[in-house]
């Protein structure tokens, strides 16, 4: 029985591969541990892990929180040390990894200089941050790819992966995305805090971009005085934990006690994706506005450079930066707008094809060494 091992750093990469790990403990073929660390752990951020168990999965690694959350390279380097010792211990076959955090990273290296088969789930993706500069490293690091179109299967093979190693998927969540999900009235029981809002509300939903830490406090100033000033009412969950995350998390303090708006550490994510498909719009810098929003039919407001060059603006998505004055003329823009969903990642059957691939024989006996492949 191969044993296969999940790593999960944040509520989004867990929301992105859980419907891989259910396929995979509903199998009789395969062992599954997750590794949960990062974010995960943090109190500041809501402990998301008890999500995992909540979610139905025993077979969870908890790792140390860590000691330099906000400083990215010693963050990486406690990862490293930790899942380097589990791994030693666990010895699976195969790690998975998603996206471009610096948890995924730490599993892809961990993976390459101890000969373990390392997947990579939605690499060849571009975006405005350091995150791209991540998500390519991981995948030169990976042996498997799973992407979720053909245009990042395009972008693996100019960076010299072989092409019978690079499978297109679909993006993973959208099998939750379709399958069931909680109703309002059960999300509004919950989260009682946005009862008040009676179905009217936006998203907001905002994380630092870190090459850019020194406009930080002035782009998140501008945006919550026109977040204010529009009179709507707003979701608000805090951002991810990279460098600049306090600056914003100080700028929240001034949304405390407004009816308007109402702030969450974190949600679970089928319950985020119940908000998402019933909000007026969504608003920020986060992939949930130009990968998951035009899902649902949803306007997306994308706010600076953190997604750059991954959507093209639309009637669906449109660009504005961190002025008052352009973030109340998007607002205007899209608030009623009519919009229809658009599948352009997957169907909603990605783990079946991803276990599709871990089925055959042929992938398990894949050679460790990497060759870099020309383009003709």
């Amino acid at each position: 029985m191969k044993k296969i091992v999940f790593l999960s750093g944040t509520r989004a990469d867990w929301g992105k591969i859980k419907a891989l790990v259910q396929e995979v403990k509903e199998s009789k073929k395969f062992e599954y541990k997750i590794f949960a660390c990062g974010m995960h752990l943090l109190e500041l951020y809501g402990k998301t892990f008890i999500e995992i168990y909540k979610d139905g999965f025993d077979e969870v690694f908890l790792a140390k929180p860590y000691k330099h959350h906000e400083k990215m390279d010693l963050a990486l380097s406690e990862s490293i040390k930790q899942f380097s010792a589990f791994v030693k211990d666990y010895k699976p076959d195969l790690i998975v990894v998603h996206g471009d955090r610096l948890e995924a990273l730490c599993g892809a290296i961990v993976g390459a200089f101890n000969n373990i088969l390392v997947a990579h789930i939605e690499g060849g993706e571009v975006s405005g941050t350091i995150d791209e500069s991540i998500r390519h490293s991981i995948s030169k690091l990976a042996h498997l790819h799973f992407v979720a179109n053909e245009e990042a299967k395009k972008r693996l093979l100019q960076l010299g992966e072989r092409e019978e190693d690079v499978f297109v998927i679909g993006s993973p969540d959208i099998d939750l995305m379709l399958g069931d999900l909680p109703s309002m009235q059960e999300v509004e029981k919950h989260y009682y805090q946005i009862q008040s809002f009676k179905g009217e509300y936006a998203i907001f939903l905002y994380h630092p971009v870190t090459t850019e830490e020194k406009n930080l406090e002035k782009n998140i100033t501008q945006t919550l005085k026109a977040l204010k000033k529009s009179r709507l009412n707003y979701i608000v969950i805090y951002p991810n934990n990279d460098l600049g995350s306090k600056t914003i998390l100080k700028a929240y303090k001034s949304l405390e006690g407004d009816s308007h708006f109402a702030l969450f550490k974190s949600l679970k994510f089928e319950s985020f994706l119940t908000l998402l498909k019933n909000a007026k719009f969504i608003i920020g810098n986060s992939s949930a506005g130009i990968r998951e929003a035009p899902i649902y039919g949803i306007p997306c407001i994308n706010l600076g450079s953190r997604q750059e060059g991954r959507y093209k603006e639309s009637e669906a998505i449109v660009s504005a930066k961190e002025s008052e004055k352009e973030i109340l003329s998007a607002i205007e823009k899209v608030q009623n707008l009519v919009l229809k969903p658009k599948l352009e990642f997957g169907k909603g059957e990605s783990a079946k094809e991803f276990m599709a691939v871990l089925e055959n024989s042929e992938i398990w006996g894949k050679k460790l060494q990497k060759k870099f492949v020309d383009m003709l």
